[in-house]
């Protein structure tokens, strides 16, 4: 027995997709909001959404010094668009039926509700594996 067997792709977990209905304006036949499917991303698709949502931002009173800085609502939007299964975001049919041309742009349009939304990204995040940071725990327990 290898002493890495523990770690092997065999003995990895799977994690399952998940649904969540986050609108209650589209729904069913039943009149119930309907639930949409999405997937985990990888730690490498994370990587890849977040650095192509960061820019350099000049530091005030110092020429030629940058610091990176990450638009957080296109991240957001982003990750939604790469995780969500069904309904399929890049169906140029749904996208012409809101009037928009992007994923991203759909979801604003299809969850356009700004209490909606905001409950969808925090949703997103959490099914994602960003829970709560050290900070906040440490609040939490002084608390």
């Amino acid at each position: 027995m290898s002493k890495f067997s523990l770690f092997m792709k065999a003995n990895k977990e799977t994690r399952p997709n998940k649904k969540y209905a986050p609108t209650s304006s589209l729904k069913d036949q039943n009149g119930k909001p309907v639930e949409w499917e999405f997937r985990r991303i990888t730690s490498k698709e994370n990587e890849e959404l977040r650095d192509s949502c960061t820019y350099d931002v000049q530091v005030k009173g110092k020429p030629n010094l940058y610091r990176q800085k990450v638009n957080t609502a296109k991240y957001i939007a982003k990750m939604i668009a790469k995780s969500t299964i069904y309904p399929d975001l890049y169906d140029e049919e749904l996208q012409d039926s809101y009037g928009v041309k992007t994923p991203e742009e759909l979801i604003y349009a299809m969850v356009d509700d700004a209490g909606e939304y905001q409950d969808f990204s925090v949703w997103m995040q959490e099914f994602q594996g960003f829970g709560k940071g050290l900070d906040d725990l440490v609040e939490e327990a002084k608390n």
